[in-house]
């Protein structure tokens, strides 16, 4: 049987729950300024690892309310400042990569024909499928031709609406400028493997690793939803997981393990494989860096529930930095 409604509580109540839960609160008014900023339940989740286990036949089962010696509020909000920081930075990354990889679409692809991006012929078969057991069928194709005309006919940026009224359509170097991080995503995942040989050819990716840059831009994807909807990513899972590109020196030199390629360490790695290859005067892996060593250290959370080796800092010497 379900449980009551948890009920409304005031702020000084919330901090008398902290107190009797084993959080030290040195200053009282800072606590209640930030709860009232940023919201009692946000901030929750950058204390849940520190509440104490609950073990059942060896394993972690869940987590009791109370939380570790010396967790510390102020060290909480610290947590969570060093991941709003570390979302500009994954931004930062995400953009170069979006608008790169966006340019390249278009361009590749756009000069077989102005109109490519609704030629079937561009399309993997498979995609062109009706997808079974659905209340409305329809293929993957149609689905995000759906979406793409949406997006075009709610935009109102001048150089769609004067493509609109002056020409019968609207060419791919510039519909491509309605695409967010996601059209982009299953365009690329929907195009036949010589098309997406060419966009790989031009990121330095050997052909035939389409698969695998498919999770990659899946993933990244999702990171971007998180980052624009604020929602924390220090200790997050990447979904898709991702994978190393094969028979490739940097990921070899790197000796990632598959832990690693499920959190943030690997989206670390792979975003700057990109983002060097797109701008090799980066400085953004040596930020990224300084950042990761300025980790607050709050009880109970640790680098390496973001996949690192261990606890010591970020490893500057495998990045060669």
């Amino acid at each position: 049987m379900l449980e009551p409604v948890k009920i409304h509580k005031e702020y000084d109540a919330l901090i008398e729950l902290l107190l009797s839960r084993g959080i030290e609160i040195p200053d009282r008014e800072h606590a209640i300024r930030k709860i009232t900023q940023v919201g009692y339940y946000r901030l929750s989740g950058f204390w849940y690892p520190c509440r104490l286990p609950i073990v059942s036949s060896g394993k972690i089962t869940g987590r009791q309310d109370n939380v570790r010696p010396g967790t510390n509020f102020r060290d909480i909000y610290d947590l969570y400042l060093f991941d709003k920081k570390l979302r500009l930075l994954m931004m930062n990354a995400l953009e170069r990569i979006e608008v790169f990889v966006r340019s390249v679409i278009a361009h590749e692809i756009g000069r077989n024909d102005p109109l490519a991006y609704l030629d079937n012929n561009f399309i993997n078969p498979s995609h062109l499928q009706l997808r079974p057991n659905r209340t409305n069928p329809i293929s993957v194709r149609d689905e995000w031709l759906q979406k793409h005309e949406s997006e075009l006919k709610k935009s109102r940026e001048e150089c769609i609406c004067w493509h609109t009224k002056r020409y019968q359509g609207i060419p791919f170097w510039v519909a491509i400028e309605v695409w967010d991080f996601g059209l982009m995503s299953k365009y690329f995942a929907m195009l036949k493997d010589s098309y997406r040989n060419i966009i790989l050819n031009r990121l330095g990716i050997t052909s035939g690793n389409g698969a695998i840059f498919e999770k990659w831009l899946s993933a990244m994807n999702v990171l971007r939803n998180r980052c624009a909807h604020h929602s924390r990513i220090w200790n997050k899972l990447n979904e898709p997981k991702l994978r190393p590109m094969p028979n490739t020196q940097y990921f070899q030199d790197l000796g990632l393990d598959n832990d690693a390629y499920e959190r943030m360490y690997g989206m670390i790695a792979v975003l700057w494989f990109l983002v060097k290859k797109i701008g090799p005067s980066s400085e953004w892996i040596n930020q990224v860096a300084d950042l990761v060593d300025s980790k607050p250290r709050l009880v109970g959370c640790h680098l390496t529930a973001m996949g690192f080796p261990d606890n010591t800092g970020f490893p500057r010497a495998a990045f060669g930095i």
